[in-house]
């Protein structure tokens, strides 16, 4: 069996949940008999401070415990972020990015500088607004994520977040529909732009 790993590094604000959205990802690959690792990094820890999490998701046990410093993939989940420059600093042009916004491409090209990989966009801000009645990004960019990689069936991935948000949600359930609703529509509606 060939050896194959994937890194991820997620850019968000604190309160965007990239944090949560990373260790569900994380989750969501351990339940399919992946090896994974999905962990933040803070600096100081306050709401709307960036922040920057990690997933290794591998067929094969994982010794590397370090920050990922070349990722495959970037998820923005804040576009306000992409003005440092740090998003797309390592990031592979056989990977991709995929960043939460409503600019058309031109404008999204224009601000990675160059990046010659594979760009895609997702308006998490109106799919959460709609499903879930407030910002909440994190659950449209994870599906999409997870669409864009490929390792994990669709069907699944589906199934085992109803399961995680059950679990997660049990003292307020009438949030799960919600978003699974956001969920679904994240897969359907990232889009390659680049």
């Amino acid at each position: 069996m060939e050896k194959k790993l994937i890194e991820i590094r997620w850019h968000g604000r604190g309160g965007q949940g990239a944090k949560t959205a990373s260790l569900l990802l994380a989750e969501a690959a351990f339940s399919r008999g992946m090896y994974i690792q999905g962990f933040p990094e803070y600096g100081p820890e306050r709401m709307g401070a960036p922040i920057t999490a990690y997933n290794r998701i591998a067929n094969y046990p994982l010794r590397v415990h370090s920050n990922i410093y070349e990722p495959d993939y970037v998820v923005v989940v804040d576009e306000t972020l992409l003005k440092t420059g740090e998003c797309i600093k390592g990031l592979k042009k056989e990977g991709a990015i995929i960043i939460n916004t409503r600019k058309d491409a031109d404008t999204i090209k224009k601000e990675l500088g160059g990046y010659e990989g594979a760009i895609y966009t997702i308006d998490a801000r109106t799919i959460s607004e709609e499903t879930l009645g407030a910002y909440f990004p994190n659950t449209p960019m994870l599906s999409a994520i997870v669409k864009i990689i490929g390792i994990i069936d669709e069907e699944k991935f589906v199934e085992d977040m109803q399961g995680s948000f059950e679990h997660k949600f049990s003292t307020k359930p009438h949030v799960i529909d919600k978003n699974m609703a956001a969920l679904k529509r994240g897969l359907l509606e990232v889009t390659r732009i680049g």
